[in-house]
This record gives structure tokens, sequence and C-alpha cells, in this order.
């Protein structure tokens, strides 16, 4: 290997040339870049090349995006990206940090451990859905203080979120001969345009609403890592604008096309939920599969080129098994709408998250009654709203204003062919009623998950968890006697509709 490789990059493979103590250096290659592994520090070193997306020409290019790339993941992971570090002397002889002119810089990093990265976490089959809720809680609190586009920019335009999922079907479509793919791409091709047409309004709303930000860029999960318990984010988009200033909708569709192809639907359902609850951006929901195709199609793309460089069946293989994977995508599940049914403490919320983590079509959304309500006044799911008995935000008619938010937005989401729990008492029949009718208005199918617990374990669970104080929830045992003197049970029609609550975590 080393043959093949720069005078540079063989000198610095050895120990010897680091002022810090190193057994062995450890070189990882991607297509733009070259990675050294040594001791307790990383490298990352850019090759010199010219794409299409790229320009890595000169030194100065070369610096620039070096300290770009340490500037941007500063923003989430300060502790892990440390410094441009200039290397002077020859190519034969190289000084990281030394004096003289530079012939080259990296982006000196805190080495962690690779097996901690999220691709190989889930390989081993320890991703968790307090995992995938972590990291919804971070990404979310970085895409509200990420830089929002100006008005006038190029980013986030309809016309420039178009351009680059048509230029990855032409170039798949253009290396791979195979007739049936060539047949499966003019259909993603179409379906696309369809959808790019649909989306037109909604795509220029998102960027006057300030949706359209300077994300990451590159979100799957070998950019992930988990440490001390917390997901963290790097290794983010630096050299190129189009793909880090975007929707924060394709930055969420990328992790959840991801965690789709590491066979991980319930994770991609928690995933989502989580980080669509916590930002309250449901309209996000209606792009996420039209971005996460266009996410597909970019890996596509990038093995087809991989096959077509290096002659490699592999790649060609794993390029068909992405265009299967977008023809997935854009084509979801038939959609349903299930209600939950129950007093306070009986179960719901864990019963609807473990139909959220069953899911094998990875296509099912949740909806809070404690926290839409919470929101539609303005308070964050675990704030505390000091509200008396049948007062406050929980009188008669914010109860009504909750269930009609509830149906918008389950309506919405079905409409753009998602799956949705309603996680809410629905005690009475009317309100069971109105959630059926939606169902058939929208050509979903319906259903009733109602977990069971007797009135002792109810006590038991709501004095519990008031105590904690760490649920939406603020129904005490005071709510829970009031609902027994209210609950309408379900009627025998409603109990054909009733579903078996799936295997809790």
């Amino acid at each position: 290997m080393t043959a093949t490789l720069p005078q540079l990059i063989t000198a610095l493979l050895q120990p010897q040339r680091y002022a810090h103590p190193v057994q062995q250096v450890e070189l990882v290659q991607t297509h733009i870049s070259w990675v050294l592994l040594a001791g307790e520090y990383t490298y990352k070193i850019k090759k010199p090349v010219t794409l299409a997306f790229l320009d890595f020409g000169t030194l100065a290019q070369r610096r620039r995006y070096c300290e770009d790339e340490l500037r941007l993941n500063r923003r989430f992971a300060g502790d892990l990206y440390l410094d441009v570090v200039a290397i002077c002397g020859t190519p034969q002889d190289p000084v990281l940090g030394g004096a003289g002119e530079p012939i080259e810089y990296a982006v000196k990093m805190r080495r962690f451990d690779e097996a901690a990265r999220l691709d190989r976490v889930c390989a081993r089959a320890a991703l968790r859905s307090e995992h995938l809720a972590d990291l919804a809680q971070t990404l979310v609190g970085f895409h509200e203080t990420a830089a929002v586009a100006p008005p006038d920019s190029r980013f986030g335009a309809p016309e420039v979120v178009l351009a680059p999922m048509l230029e990855n079907l032409r170039m798949s479509s253009e290396l791979l001969a195979r007739a049936d793919c060539q047949d499966r791409l003019q259909a993603l091709r179409e379906w696309t345009l369809a959808q790019w047409q649909r989306f037109t309004p909604l795509l220029h709303s998102r960027k006057r609403s300030g949706r359209v930000r300077e994300c990451h860029g590159d979100l799957h999960l070998g950019n992930l890592v988990l440490q001390g318990g917390h997901v963290r984010m790097f290794d983010c988009i630096e050299f190129n604008e189009d793909y880090r200033w975007i929707d924060v909708a394709s930055e969420i569709a990328f992790t959840y096309m991801d965690l789709i192809e590491h066979r991980q639907p319930g994770l991609a359902n928690v995933f989502v939920d989580q980080t669509l609850s916590l930002s309250g951006d449901y309209e996000a929901a209606q792009l996420l599969h039209f971005y996460a195709v266009y996410r597909a199609l970019v890996r596509a793309k990038v093995a087809v080129l991989r096959a077509a460089q290096h002659s490699d069946e592999g790649a060609r293989s794993e390029a068909i098994e992405y265009i299967s994977l977008a023809q997935r995508l854009a084509a979801p599940s038939a959609a349903r709408l299930v209600i939950t049914h129950g007093l306070a403490g009986c179960g719901k919320t864990s019963a609807s998250s473990a139909l959220l983590a069953h899911d094998a079509n990875g296509c099912t959304l949740r909806l809070r009654s404690d926290v839409e309500r919470k929101r539609l006044f303005g308070l964050s799911a675990l704030q505390r709203s000091g509200s008396a008995l049948d007062g406050g935000i929980y009188v008669a008619s914010a109860h009504e204003r909750t269930y009609a938010r509830l149906r918008e937005l389950a309506q919405m989401l079905l409409q753009s062919g998602w799956s949705v729990v309603v996680d809410a008492a629905f005690l009475r029949r009317a309100e069971r009623a109105q959630f059926h009718a939606l169902a058939q208005q929208c050509g979903a199918s319906f259903a009733i998950l109602a977990p069971q617990a007797s009135v002792q374990q109810l006590r038991q669970r709501v004095a519990t968890r008031q105590a904690l104080g760490r649920d939406a929830s603020e129904a005490g045992v005071a709510v829970l006697e009031q609902q027994l003197q209210w609950i309408e049970p379900l009627d025998a029609g409603e109990l054909s509709l009733r579903l078996v609550p799936p295997p809790l975590f």
C-alpha cells in the first residue's frame, strides 16, 4: 500500500515523526482525505484533488478548508477538534508544527474509540432507543442555534434543492448499463420531479420561516460517536456550502435513511419521533421521504462511481441495493391511525413507544397530547404549568384546542404517508369517533391501543411519576380519581378495533 502513497504520507506513517507517544500509525483513506491515527490524536490531511463538488487543488485551498473544518465542527465537538497544524520540512522529512514554509496542513483531532461510532455500535446490535433520543435532543439544540440562511441566498431554493437530485440520477444512469436499473432510475426521476413540484411552495415557505440553516450536512451513523452515554456529532461538511446550508428536514432524513439501511426501522421511527416532538416541526415530516430518497441515491451514485473507477462488482451491487432502498422509501407502506385509550398511569406512552420500536416499515410517528397541549401554551414538555385541577391549561376549552391540534397534525402526517399513533386519554367515545372518521377520510386503517392496569397500580404509578417529575404529563392522583368517574369504556364495536400491545422494552 505504501508504494502507492505520496512520500509525505509514507513518512508520516513513522511513529518517530510525532512529538507525543506513538506506538504505531494507522492510515485510513477516503476519496478526499488521508487520516492518520497516531497515539491519542488523529491528523486529517486533505488530498490535492479537484472534483465537481470540491476544490482541494492548491495548498491555500487546503489550508482554508482545514480552518473551515475546525471552525464548523467546533460548533458541536469543540473538545475533539483541536487545531490546524502546519506541516513543514520536506515530503521525505516532514515536521508536524515545525518552523519554516508549510508544505501541507492537517486538522488535529483528539482520537476516540472507533468502536463507539454508531455504525459500529449498530452492527453489533448495541444501538438503543435511548441513544437515538439523546441524539434527537442534541440535534434539535444544534439546529436551534445554527445560522439561518439569508432570505436572498441561493440556499434552500427549490431549484437548488432539485439540481443535485437530478444529477445523481443522471450519473447513476450513465454508469449502470443494466436495463432493469435504467427503468428503476427513470421511475425514481419521475417520482422526484413529481414530489418536487408538489413541495415547491413548502420549500419556499420553509426558507422564509428560517428552516434552512447551516447544518452538519453529512449526518450518517459513521459520523456519530457514543461517548459517556451521549451521542456526539463530528466530521461535518466543510468543502461545499450547498451541502451544508440545507433544510433541517434534509439533515434529519439522512440519519433516518441510514437507520433504515442498517435494518433498524424501529430506531428510525424513534429518532424521527423524538426529533419532531422536541422541535415541534411536524411540517418537516412531509419532506422526509423526499429527502431520504435523495440521500439513498447519493449513496448509490458514490458506489457507482467507485465501481466504474475500480471495476468493483461489490460496489456495483451496493449501488443497486441503495437504488432498491430509494424505491422502498418512495413507496411507504399503507397508513394506519392508532389512538390510545385509558386512565392516567395505565401505560399508554410506554405501549405507544413499543409500537414505534416494533414497526417493521420505519414509517410511524407519535403525537402526545401532554406535549402538544403544553406547546399550545408556550411551555416545554417538562415545564410545569402550575395548573389547578380543571384550571389553567386543563380547562375544557384547552382540552378541545389540544384534540383539535392533534387531529390537524394527524391528518397532515397521514396524508404525507406516515402512520400515526396519537397518545392521549380518549376517555370519551365522541373523541374516539372523530379520529376513527379521520382515518376513514384519509384512507387509513384504524386501531385502538388500550393498555390495562388495576386501580391500585394506577394510583401508585401516577404518584411515582409525579414525584419524579420527568414526564410531560401533570396528571396526579386527583386527576386519576376524576377520570375514574368520567371514562366511557370501549363499546363492542371499539373492542373489535383493539390492538394487542407489542411487548415492552
